[in-house]
């Protein structure tokens, strides 16, 4: 559970101006709560308690961070259309920011890679970097959403535009196809959260 000292006027501020609603607190001691990303922050003298959920986005939105990070994502699927996960790693020169791997249902090899390629790119946004090197084994996803190949696909296509998106959000950012072996870390998590289902 994320202890972040903080002004806590300061937070709820930060919080606020990234569209997330701050409301009352359930007791005497609490002065705010916020919830984002299946996580609550609840607000103290002095400092923001943070759990649940990724607390790690919520966390990175009360510090206001920026800097640089690498970025790693990927998709895994059991059977193309089948079982699937996104798994994505978050690091900076001080080590990992963030990480983590969920289930997201039913899904195409493609449609989990782009999933995990979102997830990981709204958790660097929430954390608040302002750049991002971003590395994910996809060949297809990497040359799509940089506009070198085009897509059919229709849910495909929304991806792209809501990665781009993402992306417009950093102040300096790039995209590169990596080999699997460099984005390990990424594809464990993925594998790992497919095999705790």
């Amino acid at each position: 559970m994320p202890v972040v000292e903080c002004d806590p006027a300061e937070a709820r501020e930060r919080l606020a101006a990234a569209g997330i609603e701050v409301r009352a607190g359930n007791t005497e001691h609490e002065l705010w709560r916020a919830e984002h990303a299946g996580a609550t922050a609840v607000a103290y003298e002095g400092k923001v308690v943070v759990q649940g959920g990724s607390a790690e986005r919520l966390v990175g939105l009360l510090r206001g961070s920026g800097g640089r990070a690498h970025v790693y994502f990927d998709g895994a699927c059991r059977g193309n259309p089948g079982p699937s996960a996104v798994g994505y790693a978050v690091v900076t020169g001080d080590g990992i920011a963030a990480e983590g791997g969920e289930t997201i249902g039913r899904a195409t090899n493609n449609q989990a890679e782009y999933r995990a390629l979102v997830t990981a790119l709204e958790v660097a946004a929430d954390i608040g970097f302002d750049e991002v090197h971003v590395r994910g084994d996809s060949e297809l996803i990497v040359k799509q959403v940089k506009g070198a190949w085009d897509t059919n696909d229709p849910e495909l296509r929304e991806f792209r535009v809501r990665a781009r998106e993402l992306l417009a959000r950093f102040d300096e950012w790039t995209l590169e196809h990596v080999p699997r072996e460099i984005n390990a870390r990424a594809d464990e998590l993925a594998n790992e959260a497919l095999d705790d289902a």
